[in-house]
């Protein structure tokens, strides 16, 4: 006797509701989705129908971002144990990440000049500049910008939390401290002096990270490592560079929500590299 494909698939739990009890975790429990799907609060009135593109678009980014973060902390501890492979999986993830955010910027471009200009007017003085945790990233990364600091002057939590990234350790001086540690001549406090212009720990750096690309087979994790930190500048720089050209197409030259000079500035930042020497390697390749 043949079974009865209607009947096996009756039987399948995944064509049956699970049976839970009320004190049971759920999904929406266990995601927090209620509380998640409530925070989208326009601030125009009557509520202008695409400000929830737009407040779900940067609350994505904010998400985003948080995972960057979490995962840059673990590859700064694969590196401080002298572990590149350990490390290099996590920087790939960001990678990953920072690739779907170049792409997500631009369904901001489905929003019509004249309807964003109904509800813009509600966002002042709050502004993307004043995104703490893409501030965290630039600092953690190696961009580090003491300036930055005095935009959250009035507030001293979010304010001392940067300072702490400030101080803290970053993905530029944990790679330097990481090679020293496997043996390569790097200079003791290298990060710093690079970011000061020191010409000569630039060029030991430079030395001392050719063998890795002259022979990528011998120094593999390494060089893994090393790629995957030039693939997340590379789209750090992207999505600046994307970011210009949306605020561009949406607001023209308009000065931004928090009193910026709005695409003037924005181009201003597509400029930055975290690793610049692991881009001035490939320079000296021969």
């Amino acid at each position: 006797m043949t079974s009865d494909p209607k009947n096996e698939q009756s039987k399948c739990p995944m064509h049956s509701p699970s049976v839970y009890s009320a004190n049971d975790l759920t999904y929406n429990d266990y995601l927090k989705v209620p509380e998640l799907i409530s925070l989208q609060q326009p601030q125009s009135e009557p509520a202008h129908h695409d400000e929830m593109l737009f407040i779900i678009i940067h609350q994505a980014y904010e998400l985003w971002f948080k995972l960057i973060l979490h995962e840059i902390e673990s590859a700064l501890e694969c590196m401080s144990a002298a572990e590149p492979l350990k490390a290099r999986h996590f920087i790939h993830r960001c990678v990953e990440v920072m690739r779907l955010l170049v792409q997500q910027i631009h369904i901001l471009e489905t929003m019509h000049p004249a309807d964003f200009l109904e509800f813009r007017s509600r966002l002042a003085p709050a502004s993307g500049f004043q995104s703490i945790q893409f501030r965290e990233i630039e600092f953690m990364v190696g961009v580090k910008d003491e300036s930055y600091l005095s935009f959250f002057k009035n507030r001293p939590d979010l304010q001392a939390k940067l300072k702490a990234r400030l101080d803290g350790p970053d993905l530029r001086s944990a790679f330097y401290d990481m090679l020293m540690k496997l043996g390569f001549s790097i200079p003791k406090d290298a990060a710093t002096k690079e970011r000061a212009g020191d010409v000569e720990t630039q060029e030991q750096i430079l030395l001392a990270l050719l063998p890795v690309y002259k022979n990528p087979s011998s120094n593999l994790p390494l060089y893994l490592l090393t790629e995957s930190l030039v693939e997340l500048d590379e789209y750090l720089g992207l999505w600046r560079e994307h970011h210009v050209r949306v605020v561009e197409r949406v607001i023209g030259y308009k000065r931004g929500t928090g009193g910026s000079s709005g695409v003037e500035y924005l181009r201003s930042t597509t400029s930055k590299k975290s690793f610049p020497l692991l881009w001035e390697v490939r320079t000296r390749l021969v």
